[in-house]
């Protein structure tokens, strides 16, 4: 079938129409790797009651705007969607969605600007998590598009410099069968200087260290000489990154366990297995947005992570209360934090329900994972008429769900901005600043 695309829409799919039926309305039809305007050819893959999903065949008339992909695993890999899109498209698309989501989903229409801070669209990553496959033969690279089945990848170039060398390190290791078959995947880590390094191992469950494990130490050791810290998990987990989801406490097999990493003047000890976000180049303008120009007595982080907000309000405020769910990002929260501000291991619900009114912040940030805040919650920290609020968003959907919530609870939007915390893929982090009426 041959389509138009007329725009694209979160998931990183393009949305187009089929020719009018029966009912005399055509079905949307969802293809990936597409740009508006462009007429493509297309094969249906999925049949649903309102719509089809198709594959993409061939562009028959392109996009001014398609560039060639620098990665040959492109549209294959699940990691990237939109690197046929040149840089200023890419952004203009997620601003273009995230406008959409709101207007279509809260009923807002923004009255301000989208503030856009773009991000280097290579070499950004800081932290990266590959799936290891033995049989048949070595494999390290990451999931299939639509699948589990893990695709080889020897190169990324979203990844740091420094990851791209460990990731070469391992494929050399696994091609001389140095790799213990049990391990199962491995996820670096790197500081913001791209210097030091944090490699965590994942094993089938329950098992113990595995034999060759120590042989494996000491060449990773010696072939990656920025390596400070080793890490075995219990368990082998493929989920979505979520900042209230970390897996138990690993044993240390080298090193002391985590990696200290600078934003702002502000040093954060990073353990392994616990949340920290990924762009290496704009963690310090991410945390200049969400809290420059506030200060006062009292300020409230709720899903305070390793303390990434919390430590630079502390030097704003008189009192700062950070509140954490995740045992592993909790336990660098108490160490991370100053003396006068206080770590709360809970969920944010149950903070606020439990102390949320009694506290009366006079700012709060709140930074959950990808589910949002959730009605209740969004209802409770309405009901706390803090004066400003920073949301920190990863998904648009459930923000705009949020936001309609807050917005009936007496809040308007005082600002916008897009930080793009992840290029080359459909991701958008959003920031936006309430003020109570």
């Amino acid at each position: 079938m041959e389509l138009t695309i007329e725009k694209l829409v979160y998931g990183g799919d393009g949305l187009a129409r089929l020719p009018p039926d029966a009912s005399g309305k055509g079905k949307a039809a969802f293809v990936p790797f597409v740009l508006a305007g462009e007429r493509i050819s297309a094969t249906v893959t999925e049949q649903r009651p309102g719509f089809v999903r198709g594959r993409l065949d061939s562009v028959l008339h392109p996009s001014p705007e398609r560039v060639s992909s620098p990665c040959p695993h492109f549209a294959v890999c699940g990691g990237c969607h939109y690197q046929h899109a040149n840089y200023a498209e890419q952004l203009r698309i997620k601003t273009e969605i995230l406008r959409e989501n709101l207007r279509r989903l809260a009923k807002l229409e923004l009255t301000t600007e989208i503030q856009v801070h773009a991000s280097p669209p290579w070499g950004y990553r800081n932290r990266t998590r590959l799936a290891l496959r033995q049989e048949p033969g070595f494999r390290l690279g990451y999931r299939r598009m639509n699948s589990e089945e893990v695709l080889a990848v020897e190169a990324c170039p979203i990844v740091s410099p420094l990851l791209q060398r460990a990731v070469t390190a391992l494929w050399e290791l696994g091609r001389e069968a140095q790799i213990p078959a049990s391990l199962q995947e491995v996820e670096f880590f790197a500081n913001a200087e791209d210097d030091k390094l944090l490699i965590s191992f994942y094993q089938v469950a329950g098992g113990s260290r595995p034999e060759g494990m120590e042989a494996l130490l000491t060449r990773l050791r010696a072939e990656i000489p920025e390596l400070e810290t080793i890490a075995l998990f219990g368990e082998s987990l493929h989920q979505p990154k979520a900042q209230d989801t970390n897996e138990g406490k690993p044993q240390i097999l080298a090193g002391p366990g985590s990696l200290t990493y600078n934003v702002s003047g502000h040093a954060y000890e990073v353990s392994a297995g616990a949340f920290f976000q990924s762009n290496r180049h704009l963690l310090s303008e991410l945390v200049r947005i969400v809290t420059e120009g506030r200060s006062g007595s009292t300020a409230l982080d709720l899903y305070g992570g390793g303390g990434l907000f919390s430590l630079p309000l502390a030097a704003q405020f008189q009192r700062v209360v950070s509140v954490e769910s995740a045992t592993a990002s909790f336990r660098d929260l108490r160490r991370n934090l100053p003396p006068h501000a206080k770590a709360v291991h809970s969920t944010a619900e149950a903070y606020l329900q439990e102390a949320g009114k009694k506290l009366r912040p006079e700012f709060v940030v709140v930074d959950p994972p990808r589910t949002g805040l959730g009605p209740k919650a969004a209802r409770r920290l309405a009901e706390c008429r803090a004066p400003r609020v920073a949301y920190v968003s990863c998904d648009p959907a459930t923000l705009a769900r949020d936001l309609a919530i807050l917005t009936e609870g007496g809040y308007r939007v005082e600002a916008a901005h897009l930080v793009d915390l992840f290029p080359q893929t459909f991701h958008l982090e959003t920031v936006l600043h309430f003020a109570c009426n």
